[in-house]
């Protein structure tokens, strides 16, 4: 699939997923999209957790209670951390950001299906708890999780706004 094609296919898929595998190959070419994003000042302070271990897996979702985590075959977990690369600035959300961006174009292009999930780590302390059991650094954050597997179903991408209320050459849309 080219760059073009997953950018149009691209969605958040929150469905359940089939009893396929996906190999650690995958999940590699996943995480190496991520590894290649920019980030701010090149200091490359996002790092990932890979999970595919069933047991593992069950804590993590006994943690983020969401059908699409229960039925995953993996979750990829995004951390950040928040050091100061530029003028006292840290760019660690931003940088993790743009690491996901390139791992659901990649999980969109090799067939599986994901979604963004950060609004639930900000509740009842999820995301300490998944640092917890994942080993993450006290000067870490659980920022996304991204869970991955085959979808049980196609869903299409939902209808975007069309480039001129979104877009503008020299002055802002509208």
């Amino acid at each position: 699939m080219d760059l073009f094609e997953a950018i149009e296919r691209r969605h958040s898929y929150r469905g359940m997923f089939t009893d396929g595998a996906v190999p650690r190959e995958d999940l590699e070419r996943i995480v190496e999209a991520g590894l290649k994003a920019p980030s701010g000042c090149n200091a490359q302070t996002s790092t990932f957790v890979i999970v595919d271990d069933a047991e593992l897996l069950g804590k993590l979702a006994e943690i983020i209670d969401r059908p699409v985590v229960r039925g995953a075959k993996a979750l990829i977990v995004c951390v950040a951390r928040h050091e100061p690369v530029y003028h006292g600035l840290s760019f660690g959300v931003e940088d993790c950001a743009a690491a996901v961006q390139n791992m659901l174009l990649a999980v969109t292009a090799l067939g599986y299906g994901s979604v963004w999930l950060d609004g639930v780590l900000r509740r009842d302390r999820c995301a300490e708890r998944i640092a917890e059991l994942l080993g993450v650094p006290s000067d870490a954050e659980v920022r996304v999780v991204l869970p991955v597997g085959v979808p049980a179903e196609t869903v299409e991408p939902p209808e975007k706004k069309p480039f001129a209320e979104r877009a503008g050459f020299n002055r802002h849309p509208g």
